[in-house]
């Protein structure tokens, strides 16, 4: 049922209807686990008893299998609740669409870290203009927080903030903000908003540089708050898009068809208790600054200092506090971008494996509501379960050695299948490999059978034979990707363990030319040996046993070839054209997208500078043109430095201009960008001084500038 249909309710779920519903949740995955446990325990105990060996690997049987429980029930439940309609007690039921419900003044804000200017505001003209659509736009005030620290990239998004407020009239509703220091990445700037401006607003809608989200979904947000006084925060589901690359596309159209059961069952069981995921949500103000401030963790990084992984955080201490925390999962016109190939997908997880793992110093701590301690434990096994899982794997092959090697004993497979004193003529574990595929794989059987079940729902994918065609596909080849994940997990947790940190990095958003042989032979070539050594030793010992690990070792000897073939665009283009892989914002795309789309398309045809300019053509800009000159120098605090800071000002100006920026050091442009007096003598002694005095780097700016600023000024540089 969608929202404009859905029916308005009194009040939120009862405390008791609640327990019932987690009842249900928690039997369920005793039940699946409990029975999972049995075959595993009786087919260790038929091989000669459970002692040593066998009860390590009973125990990560049962947590790892924990895991699968969660997840398959988890599905059903979601399955159930669309079966029967929606969720009536779900937070988008709680207003009545048909009503103008009052807004109240609202920030949208978005951090960036070096960014691809052009996407960050042609995605906010892209929602500013969507805003202005609904008539609500005065209720709303954007914010671009950069931390950016590229000299390049500050003076771009400079000069793309004021040509965007030019065009779309939005001075005095669209503020761009350059932190002199990055504290604390994300979070800090965001806590160094609330401090300046958070007073003005009763909320703010927090975006990630590729965030999306339609002017209609932001205004359903703020009125499911007004009409929720209790609700401290409401996160979305946003929809992965311009997915291009193979692994892109897989990643989109597996989180487009599968995730809308996942998502209602978590919404059954967590309602007014749920978890925040950092971006495309809203959030009422002043409890978030009363409550939500981070603390630094005992100890040193990894595990101590700052916490990485805030979002989970500030929602257990939002909750703490009393405040509601809800999922709006049917909530439309919400989206991001995903990674676009395997290897940065691994480096963003090695940014998040830490964050999450510092998780585990604050399971118990005190006042935390159970749910929320139960997120930030799912958190920290989203990452500890892959060395865990690649221990029992490899427990299970000593296991199998030991036996083939000692004197009158074999590895048999073939023992049968005991339930409650009934044998069964199936190898046993053969049927614990079945009861796991089906747990596995059943949620993906499920979400294509909704699917085909409608013919609009089907279309949205490209129809009902490209639907299954590309489940059978984006199942064969996650199987592949599981265990190149779990070895990837592994090492980055091994590494947090053993206390090596992780920097801050921009995300790339396009895959270009994809993976190269080189970096994906560095990268995977420790995988590749480790999963022939592997496989050779199993296969000389018990062929059975190598044809049980074959799926496991198969992703981890074809990881290179693998890794390559998915970075590439060429093959999500033919994807595309064969009509594989769809996903609904692809075959119907909302308005939103499509205007996105063309505006970006617009700015990356214009002209680039030329190669021996591209490095420093942000400072070029701030310097020698007289607009953005005035611009950059207008938005810098006036100080007044030392004596001593003045030479060494002095020495930096009189360096850039004779010896060109490149004999410069990266935090050297910085300075002298955010000296405003620097700023304005460079300028002018620029302009003045003969051209026989700089170096041949401005005399080649000074000769292309008419031509470079002959383009429109918006057709911004990658």
């Amino acid at each position: 049922m969608s929202i404009s249909q859905s029916t308005r309710i009194s009040q939120i779920i009862t405390p008791q209807r609640l327990r019932r519903r987690r009842a249900v949740f928690y039997s369920g995955i005793l039940l699946v686990t409990s029975l999972a446990t049995w075959f595993m325990a009786d087919l260790l105990w038929r091989n000669d008893g459970i002692k040593g060996i066998e009860w390590a690997l009973l125990v990560l049987f049962v947590i790892l299998f924990t895991q699968i429980a969660v997840g398959f029930v988890t599905a059903l439940l979601g399955f159930y609740v669309i079966n029967r309609g929606g969720d009536r007690h779900s937070i988008t039921r709680t207003v009545d669409w048909d009503e103008d419900t009052p807004l109240a003044s609202t920030a949208i804000v978005m951090p960036v870290f070096n960014e691809d200017v052009s996407r960050v505001f042609e995605g906010l003209r892209v929602i500013y203009r969507s805003l202005q659509e609904t008539k609500k736009l005065e209720h709303f005030d954007f914010f671009i927080l950069s931390d950016s620290n590229q000299p390049n990239q500050w003076i771009q998004e400079e000069i793309a903030w004021v040509e965007l407020c030019k065009q779309v009239g939005g001075f005095g509703h669209i503020f761009y903000r350059k932190r002199r220091h990055q504290i604390n990445k994300k979070s800090g700037n965001v806590a160094d908003f609330l401090r300046r401006w958070g007073k003005r607003y009763r909320y703010m809608v927090v975006l990630d540089a590729d965030s999306i989200m339609s002017g209609e979904a932001i205004v359903k947000l703020v009125a499911m708050m007004e009409k929720n006084p209790q609700a401290g925060l409401i996160q979305t589901a946003p929809r992965l898009i311009y997915g291009e690359s193979l692994y892109a596309r897989l990643q989109q159209f597996a989180n487009r068809l599968y995730s809308p059961i996942f998502l209602a069952g978590l919404n059954y069981w967590q309602q007014h208790e749920g978890n925040y995921w950092g971006h495309n949500a809203i959030i009422r103000v002043q409890p978030f600054m009363d409550h939500c401030a981070l603390p630094d963790l005992p100890g040193r990084e990894p595990f101590g200092g700052r916490i990485l992984s805030h979002d989970f955080v500030e929602a257990a201490l939002i909750r703490k506090a009393g405040w509601q925390v809800w999922l709006a999962h049917d909530i439309e016109g919400t989206y991001e971008e995903g990674p676009p190939t395997l290897i940065d997908s691994a480096k963003r997880d090695r940014r998040w494996c830490q964050g999450n793992m510092q998780h585990a110093w604050l399971i118990a701590v005190r006042g935390f509501r159970p749910a929320n301690r139960i997120h930030l434990l799912m958190g920290v096994m989203a990452y500890a379960s892959s060395p865990l899982w690649l221990l029992f794997l490899l427990l299970s092959t000593i296991h199998v050695f030991n036996q083939m090697l000692a004197p009158g004993k074999h590895f048999n497979p073939e023992i049968y299948t005991s339930f409650f004193g009934k044998i069964i003529e199936v190898p046993e574990s053969f049927s614990l490999f079945l009861f796991t595929l089906l747990l596995l794989f059943l949620p993906k059987i499920i979400s294509v059978i909704s699917v085909l079940q409608e013919d609009e729902a089907a279309r949205r994918f490209g129809g009902r034979v490209p639907v299954v065609a590309g489940a059978v596909v984006e199942t064969s080849l996650s199987v592949l990707l599981a265990p190149i994940h779990m070895f990837f997990n592994s090492k980055f947790v091994f590494f947090t363990l053993f206390g090596q940190g992780v920097s801050w990095v921009a995300q790339r958003r396009g895959a270009e030319d994809g993976t190269d042989w080189r970096e994906a032979i560095i990268t995977h070539g420790g995988q590749t040996a480790f999963g022939l050594i592997w496989g050779v030793s199993s296969y000389i010992l018990s062929p059975a046993f190598f044809w049980w690990l074959s799926p496991v070792l198969a992703g981890l000897v074809l990881s290179i070839p693998l890794s390559i073939m998915l970075s590439k665009e060429s093959l999500g283009r033919q994807a595309r054209k064969l009509g594989l892989l769809l996903t609904p914002e692809e075959t119907q795309p909302p308005y939103e997208l499509r205007r996105l789309t063309q505006n970006l398309s617009e700015c990356y045809k214009h002209m680039r500078p030329i190669e021996s300019l591209r490095a420093d053509y942000g400072l070029l800009q701030a310097v020698l043109d007289p607009y953005i000159n005035a611009v950059h120098v207008s938005m810098l605090r006036q100080r007044r430095p030392s004596e001593e800071s003045r030479d060494w000002f002095s020495l930096l100006r009189h360096r850039l201009l004779t010896e060109g920026p490149e004999q410069l050091t990266s935090k050297e442009k910085l300075a002298l960008l955010l000296d405003a007096e620097s700023m304005i003598c460079l300028h002018e002694e620029l302009w003045r001084h003969p051209g026989s005095s700089l170096a041949e780097w401005w005399r080649l700016a000074m000769r292309q500038y008419n031509v470079l600023t002959a383009a429109p000024i918006t057709a911004l540089y990658r």
